[in-house]
C-alpha cells in the first residue's frame, strides 16, 4: 500500500522504545506502509539498525537517541521534531520498563525512572503533539500491558504504571472521540523482548519456563487494531480471558494469584 498524502509527501510516526522488540516490530509494519518514522531510544546504534530495515522499504527514517527516564526528555523529543519540520500522524508510546521485587527493597531512584518513562513521557508527548495529530487526523497508540488489569505484588509500581496508562487511553480517546483522531491501548502479555532482562525478572514466575509471544505477531495485531480505532487490543484469547476474568474475581484472591504467578522462582537442585 502506497500512503500519501495529497501534497505528495508521506505521513510519519514517532516511536518510542524503537530500537528492538514490539518497537522495532511496529516500525517494520509502518514502512511496510509507506509510512516515514522517527525512531527514539537510548541505544543510537540499535536504533539505526531498526532503521536502516525501514529504509530499505523506502522510507525516511529518523532517530533520535535520548533516554527517556530523565527529566525533560519529552520536552527534548519535541524540540528536535518540531526543529526539524516534521509534523506526525502517528504516535507510538511504547518505551517501557519494569522494576522486579518486593516494593520494601527496590531502588527508588529505579522506581522513580520507571514512573517517569511508563507515565509522564507518555502523557507529555500525547500532550505537545495532539495539535499535528488532530490536524492530520491521526492515530496515538499507548503500549500498555496485560498488568493494567490488575494490582501487582514484586512489581507494584509498573503494573500501577500501566493501569494509569491504559485509563489515560481511554479517558482521552473519548475526549476526542469526535477530533478524528483514535487512541489504541495495547495490552500485551509476556512477550519476547529485552523486557524481562531489563527488568531483572528471568527468575518470575511469570518468565521463567513460560511459551512468551512472538513481538512481531503482536505488533502485527496492534498495528491493526491502531488503524480501525480500536480502544483496547489484547493479543490472544488467553490474555484477553485474564483480564475479563479480573472484573469479577474478588481482589484478593486476584492479589493472591498474580502473587504467586510473579513470584520468584527457587531453582532446582539435583539429588
Amino acid at each position: 500500500m502506497k500512503n500519501f498524502y495529497s501534497n505528495g509527501t508521506r505521513p510519519m510516526a514517532l516511536i518510542t522504545g524503537g530500537s528492538g522488540g514490539i518497537g522495532a516490530a511496529l516500525a517494520e509494519c509502518f514502512a511496510r506502509d509507506a509510512i516515514d518514522l522517527i525512531l527514539v531510544g537510548r541505544n543510537k546504534a540499535s536504533l539505526e539498525a531498526t532503521a536502516e530495515i525501514a529504509r530499505r522499504k523506502g522510507v525516511r527514517a529518523i532517530t533520535l537517541a535520548e533516554d527517556l527516564t530523565l527529566e525533560g526528555a519529552a520536552e527534548r523529543i519535541f524540540a528536535q521534531v518540531r526543529t526539524s519540520g516534521s509534523r506526525i500522524s502517528y504516535l507510538v508510546n511504547n518505551a517501557g520498563v519494569g522494576v522486579f521485587g518486593k516494593f520494601a527493597e527496590s531502588s527508588l531512584e529505579q522506581e522513580l525512572a520507571m514512573l517517569r518513562l511508563n507515565t509522564l513521557v507518555p502523557t507529555a508527548l500525547c500532550k505537545m503533539f495532539l495539535s499535528d495529530l488532530v490536524e492530520n487526523q491521526g492515530r496515538i497508540m499507548n503500549v500498555a500491558s496485560l498488568a493494567a488489569f490488575q494490582p501487582g505484588p514484586y512489581m507494584a509500581a509498573y503494573y500501577g504504571s500501566k493501569a494509569y496508562l491504559l485509563w489515560l487511553s481511554e479517558a482521552v480517546g473519548w475526549e476526542l472521540r469526535r477530533s478524528g483522531v483514535s487512541v489504541t491501548a495495547f495490552c500485551p502479555g509476556p512477550t519476547r523482548t529485552g523486557f524481562a532482562a531489563a527488568a531483572g525478572m528471568e527468575e518470575s514466575g511469570l518468565i521463567k519456563g513460560k511459551r512468551l509471544d512472538d513481538a512481531s505477531k503482536v505488533a502485527e495485531g496492534a498495528y491493526l487494531a491502531m488503524h480501525a480505532g480500536r480502544a483496547i487490543y489484547i493479543p490472544g484469547w488467553v490474555n484477553r480471558a485474564l483480564a475479563f476474568s479480573s472484573r469479577f474475581v474478588p481482589r484478593q484472591w486476584m492479589l493472591a494469584a498474580v502473587s504467586a504467578m510473579s513470584a520468584p522462582r527457587a531453582p532446582k537442585h539435583n539429588r
